[in-house]
């Protein structure tokens, strides 16, 4: 079983719409996704929470998560956010970035574009690794 990581800093918009997606997408004999951030939000973005509900999948419950040594332990990949600088490090780990916008504040429209664009890299990368569904 493998875990992909996908972090940003809240942990409350672009990383949460990847693993959930990941998660639902992919094969859960071969591999497992989670979120979480370097300075968790309280809650997920009501934005991100409208958007994924569009195209049924509900991160009501979702609550954003530090990430830390523990949790990134035996993970296989990690994927930032395109956070910069305050993306996480951790030692050993594969690591990829996909560059995407904050949906924080944003208009529906443009949050629905990060979703997709989510929504395709994360089908990418299943296929990629063979961890589709």
């Amino acid at each position: 079983m493998k875990t992909v990581i996908f972090a940003c800093v809240h942990n409350a918009g672009r990383s949460q719409m990847s693993a959930s997606f990941f998660n639902h997408l992919a094969d859960p004999t071969k591999a497992r996704a989670i979120s979480a951030g370097t300075q968790p939000a309280d809650r997920v973005h009501p934005e991100v929470l409208e958007v994924m509900k569009e195209v049924g999948i509900d991160l009501t419950n979702a609550i954003p998560q530090k990430l830390t040594a523990e949790l990134a332990q035996g993970a296989t990949l990690l994927v930032t956010m395109g956070c910069g600088d305050e993306c996480p490090y951790v030692p050993g780990l594969r690591r990829d970035d996909w560059p995407l916008q904050d949906p924080k504040g944003q208009s529906g429209n443009r949050v629905r574009e990060i979703r997709d664009d989510i929504r395709n890299r994360v089908a990418e990368l299943l296929k990629a690794e063979g961890w589709g569904a």
